[in-house]
């Protein structure tokens, strides 16, 4: 089978970048694994789409860290402003969160997916499900499918495999071993917005699915001031992923139970007569610790200091001792991959013309919040512009 353009995997990178070649008038052909398309996609949805966030450019970028720059130019092109006025075409009204964070006013990914697809089905874009690449056989693109073994010569094509986390939606990392071999440096996975194994003793599990609200979450420089939650697995949620790249890469992790109230202030409070109550109800009383806050306290704290100076530094920066990161599948996302050193400018390995990469492949991490899905779209985006120049052989 011989196409102009090429596009392996079914996520939102790979969906933008065909839009992109589809929208330039190249013959399209999208090719995903799985039985359906962008399943992590729609996983991610389920608690309600985090499509981007609204918030000032620079303050944006800064969130992608030592690869922003790298970044830059696909952000800048496709930003946050850009990919709700997108979803708002695909006819998904939009609504900011208190927090910038921008969702579809339905919440769920389904709906957008529908439109997107359809859309992408009205730009003449061929899919295949149930292909899973194998790699090249000279020009040609190897497939297992269930009719066989597929082969594909393309013009151009677009990888867009995903990172190596979530393997069941797709995201695997099978393709490292395939560039490998044809000589692309790789970058190591990490894990990214992770949770961290902690080793409970006994008394905990009562507080098993419990959140941690109101504390501050201490990493290095970084600081999160997110709710995280108790399983018995170990410490989960949107405030540990804030911080989890800077425990991960070696920072002690530490939590700040009174955040907002400061050291002397609160080293005072705990200077005063306890006169018959106990001591967890004075602790309650004076250092506002909620019965949370106490579990853990007396989990990472004990022996609790008896002079009030300690115990008020104790509860304003108490370490959190865990057995590192969660498996890297459960991760939300992973770095490592394709380093940008390994690709032009335009996203094309520099080891195999014609072929570029988008999305969760690349060697590039941020947060949670609107940040992983709106790089996606953008690398994709940008990788797909970049392949239909190629195809009508001008710069872009």
């Amino acid at each position: 089978m011989k196409v102009a353009a090429l596009v392996i995997g079914g996520g939102p990178a790979g969906l933008m970048a065909a839009e992109v070649l589809g929208q330039a008038g190249h013959e399209v052909l999208l090719a995903e694994a799985k039985p359906s398309p962008a399943r992590k996609f729609l996983m991610a949805g389920k608690s309600g789409l985090n499509l981007t966030k609204a918030e000032a450019p620079e303050a944006f970028l800064a969130a992608y860290g030592a690869r922003a720059e790298a970044l830059r130019p696909m952000l800048d092109a496709l930003g946050p402003d850009a990919v709700q006025g997108w979803a708002e075409e695909l006819g998904q009204p939009l609504f900011t969160g208190p927090t910038g964070r921008v969702f579809p006013k339905a919440m769920k990914a389904s709906p957008l997916l529908r439109a997107w697809l359809a859309r992408l089905d009205g730009l003449g874009v061929t899919r295949r499900t149930r292909w899973r690449w194998q790699g090249w056989d000279g020009k040609a693109a190897v497939f297992a499918t269930l009719e066989g073994a597929q082969r594909v010569t393309a013009g151009v094509t677009v990888l867009a495999l995903g990172g190596a986390s979530w393997a069941r939606l797709g995201s695997d990392g099978a393709w490292a071993d395939i560039l490998s071999a044809e000589g692309v440096p790789l970058a190591p996975f990490k894990p990214v917005n992770m949770g961290f194994e902690v080793p409970w003793s006994p008394h905990m599990a009562a507080r098993f699915g419990q959140p941690i609200k109101g504390v501050a979450w201490h990493a290095g420089d970084t600081i999160s001031r997110g709710e995280a939650v108790i399983s018995e697995r170990g410490l989960e949620g949107g405030g540990i992923y804030a911080i989890s790249a800077a425990v991960r890469d070696g920072a002690a992790l530490t939590v700040d139970l009174a955040p907002d109230t400061a050291l002397a202030t609160l080293a005072r409070r705990l200077a005063k007569p306890r006169g018959k109550m106990s001591a967890a109800n004075f602790r309650r009383k004076q250092a506002r610790l909620d019965p949370v806050q106490q579990a853990l306290l007396l989990e990472f704290g004990q022996p609790l200091p008896s002079d009030p100076q300690a115990l008020a530094q104790l509860i304003k920066a108490l370490p959190i001792r865990h057995a590192g990161p969660r498996p890297m599948d459960e991760a939300i996302s992973t770095a490592g991959g394709l380093p940008f050193e390994a690709l032009t400018e335009g996203l094309e390995l520099k080891a195999r013309p014609g072929v570029f990469a988008a999305g969760e492949m690349l060697d590039w991490e941020a947060p949670t919040g609107g940040y992983l899905l709106t790089a996606c779209l953008a690398t994709g985006a940008w990788a797909g512009h970049h392949a239909a120049a190629c195809l009508a052989g001008r710069p872009v």
